[in-house]
């Protein structure tokens, strides 16, 4: 029987919770689901990169090898071979990795989470890239921190700016391989002076490396951690390599903060899919990313280097692109007077969607710039979409 309530609830949110807001990224692919749209919006893997027969297989040995356990509540930091394996894959001749070290996530999403709760007061000062990625933003705005904008150029993070604004700052996020939404790549000289720089400072610093195994050269670059495991923060993900669907990611952490990490998990979600961890160990352990990954890799080069060609054919003179080296995105600079965000309401209604820039900005957006994605699309559209959206540049200049 209904209850019939003559006083409404009035709902009265936390704080914190008027700080949500909708990723702009997430509320666009609303939108490009729609199977006319040419959409470079997403950063979504490709389809075709989804191991699916691989993943089958291991499912399938695993429950029915070990299926009581994989079905069964697993521990807070994660399987411990999985974890293992994550250690000695980050490990060099100069850095030991510990399992110790590795806590097991629901996607590297939930990192950042975690790390915002461990880090982060109401007003602490966060170090981000200029532009940075955008789910880290939100995921360590709800924690309301002062945002500072580090320095950045056409090689990424400018160490040298990172003295000027550290000053009781906890934490610096930055994404070093091709970089979500630049597409910049840090280079080694870099890498070194910035985490000597953080280390002079006392400074914690987050390595997000989503992307590092897509480098098109197949070289990936040093790892941060590598080069000072205890004050390095590293954050992967099995999203780009196997499959996002699966939702796995992991953090490394020097041992002090990486408990405190798995006591926010607890009080999270207890646990991440022990059954999806075992199945992913079963599909990694013996070598199937080796061969696997230069497909990707070839792939995305392949599309990338097909929406680069149609840039220079069909974007006119004073518009600016990136020229990535791996990873999924290319960047793009608009003349000043362009607004990007009005741009995309008239590239959507001639069927062609994008990213405006301005989202990823902590401080300061940039109304003239947008991210492209080329993973998803085949080149037959990379082109026909260039060309459009070309011409509505075009129109404006």
């Amino acid at each position: 029987m209904k209850i019939e309530n003559p006083n409404p609830i009035q709902w009265q949110f936390a704080e914190r919770a008027e700080q949500l807001q909708a990723s702009f990224i997430r509320e666009i692919l609303k939108i490009t689901q729609q199977p006319e749209i040419i959409s470079f919006a997403g950063g979504l893997p490709s389809p075709l990169t989804f191991p699916v027969d691989a993943m089958k297989a291991a499912y399938d040995k695993v429950l029915s090898e070990n299926g009581k356990v994989a079905l069964q509540y697993g521990p807070t930091d994660g399987y411990t071979p999985l974890r293992q394996w994550i250690a000695d894959s980050l490990s060099t001749g100069g850095a030991k990795i510990v399992p110790e070290q590795v806590l097991m996530v629901s996607g590297s999403q939930q990192a950042l989470d975690l790390l915002g709760k461990v880090l982060i007061d109401e007003g602490s000062r966060v170090l981000v890239e200029t532009p940075s990625y955008l789910g880290a933003l939100q995921a360590f705005s709800v924690y309301r921190p002062e945002f500072k904008s580090v320095d950045t150029d056409d090689h990424g993070l400018v160490p040298s700016s990172i003295e000027k604004v550290a000053q009781g700052a906890r934490l610096l996020y930055s994404l070093p391989n091709f970089q979500n939404p630049t597409g910049r790549t840090l280079s080694v000289e870099r890498r070194q002076e910035l985490v000597e720089t953080c280390a002079r400072l006392g400074l914690p610093l987050i390595e997000d490396d989503p992307y590092g195994a897509l480098s098109y050269k197949g070289e990936p670059l040093p790892k941060m951690v590598a080069m000072n495991p205890d004050g390095v923060i590293y954050m992967g993900s099995f999203s780009k390599v196997l499959t996002p669907g699966i939702r796995l990611g992991y953090v490394v952490a020097p041992l002090p903060l990486a408990r405190r990490l798995e006591l926010a998990k607890q009080a999270a979600d207890l646990h991440t899919s022990q059954l999806t961890q075992m199945v992913v160990h079963e599909v990694v352990k013996d070598g199937f990313l080796e061969q696997h990954i230069p497909k990707i890799r070839a792939l995305y080069g392949d599309q990338c280097q097909v929406m680069l060609d149609a840039m220079a054919q069909h974007f006119p003179a004073g518009v600016e692109w990136t020229k990535p080296e791996g990873g999924m995105f290319i960047w793009v600079t608009l003349p000043k007077h362009i607004n990007a965000m009005q741009l995309l309401d008239e590239a959507i209604a001639q069927k062609v969607a994008f990213v405006p820039g301005s989202p990823f900005y902590a401080n300061d957006p940039a109304s003239n710039t947008l991210r492209l994605s080329f993973v998803t699309v085949p080149p037959e559209r990379i082109r026909q979409g260039i060309e459009i959206l070309g011409k509505l540049i075009a129109a404006k200049i």
